[in-house]
């Protein structure tokens, strides 16, 4: 068995292997345009006697965690052939990358799941939801006066992208755009945008959108402020003579707009999205700020992590005054520690996508009673969300 970077002559058999496991087929012109951005180096292979058997790409991508920007590994178009499922490939193929991305010093790995309990035997976590919210135009929020003007159409790349950084930045777990990224992931040929400007001339909000059959379909909805939202909202319903109503998908999951609606029982789905999971414990744990508190305390930790040995075991979690901490290895025993969690657990937990206490009480995180009682002071509460695909 070998693993390694695919070559740039293997595009082909790399791309055969995804169609079939995806099920989708690409256009011959597509196939060109693709094998003319196709990024070898980003994508590794199991290949027994010189056969692919089993494949994914490794995106090099940024994450704002704690408003601040965090390298991560992206996983994306993890594949196999049927016939070799079940046969370890896939499994080996993680376990390498975790220690490639702990090489290149990507502490956090985020992915979206074929299988959530699949992933999880992995070390990753669903750390986020979204809502999706179906609304007929006579439920529409209630038209109000701007306080500043709507451009359609009209707003450079860098707006967009300044608007996206602020919103983004609330949460722990959105995507760093990159400008390759936003015109390759984000817009397309058939996207509208309308951008709020306030009466003093300040961007403070667009939407990304597209008319399909008599419907808004809203991609993404990002506003600073209630004015910016109000006013976008707006002018979403003067298309009303239009449209019959509108869809927005990959809304945050802290968003309130049905209660904002005159009529909030409209249709409202939640799923679960995308996983993540700390690659590197002791440098996430180094570089988070915890709560500030009166004195340096100390507990002992113990992290559960097969996969991953750099971070499998008992360490000291000391964190101190101004919320800066330290991870360093300890000597106790499992069960003699303060705490002790599974890698998993330990990434949502820090992301803020669960409570330590909410953790404690169905008994993903055990201990100390003072120790969980300590953590559930230290860890900010914060949100997560993830607005992008990959």
């Amino acid at each position: 068995m070998e693993i390694r970077q695919l070559k740039p002559e293997e595009f082909e058999s790399n791309l055969t292997l995804s169609e079939y496991a995806f099920q989708y087929r690409v256009s011959a012109e597509a196939r060109i345009n693709k094998k003319e951005k196709f990024k070898p180096e980003r994508v590794w292979g199991v290949f027994e006697e010189g056969e692919l058997k089993a494949g994914l790409t490794l995106l090099p991508l940024e994450v704002h965690i704690q408003d601040r920007i965090v390298s991560m590994g992206g996983i994306a178009g993890v594949a196999t052939w049927p016939e070799n499922r079940r046969q370890g490939y896939v499994a080996t193929l993680l376990k390498h990358i975790l220690q490639v991305m702990n090489e290149n010093g990507q502490s956090l790995s985020m992915l979206h799941p074929f299988l959530i309990p699949f992933y999880r035997r992995f070390g990753w976590e669903v750390y986020c939801e979204y809502k999706k919210y179906t609304i007929p135009v006579e439920k529409f929020p209630v038209k109000t006066e701007i306080e500043g003007s709507v451009r359609r159409d009209a707003a450079d790349l860098e707006t967009l992208d300044q608007l996206y950084n602020r919103f983004a930045a609330r949460y722990n777990g959105t995507l760093k755009r990159s400008m390759e990224w936003w015109k390759e992931s984000v817009l397309d040929e058939d996207m509208h945008h309308c951008l709020f400007i306030s009466d003093e001339g300040e961007p403070e909000g667009y939407v990304l959108y597209k008319l399909e059959k008599r419907e808004l379909v809203i991609d993404e909805f990002v506003y600073l402020n209630e004015k910016a939202r109000r006013g976008l909202w707006t002018f979403l319903a003067n298309h009303d003579s239009m449209i019959t109503g509108a869809s927005l998908k990959l809304v945050p999951s802290d968003d309130i707009l049905p209660f904002l609606l005159p009529d909030p029982r409209i249709h409202q789905e939640n799923y679960p999205y995308f996983m993540a999971r700390i690659v590197n414990a002791q440098a996430f744990i180094e570089s988070f700020i915890f709560n500030k508190q009166p004195e340096v305390r100390k507990y002992t930790l113990y992290i559960k992590d097969e996969h991953a040995p750099w971070n499998d075991g008992s360490w000291a979690l000391t964190v101190n005054t101004d919320g800066t901490a330290s991870l360093v290895r300890s000597g106790a025993a499992e069960g003699q520690t303060d705490l002790s969690c599974s890698i998993g657990t330990l990434t949502i937990l820090l992301m803020g996508y669960k409570r330590p206490q909410e953790l404690a009480r169905y008994g993903s995180l055990t201990g100390d009673p003072e120790a969980l009682k300590w953590l559930e002071e230290i860890v900010p509460h914060a949100e997560t969300a993830l607005i992008d695909f990959f």
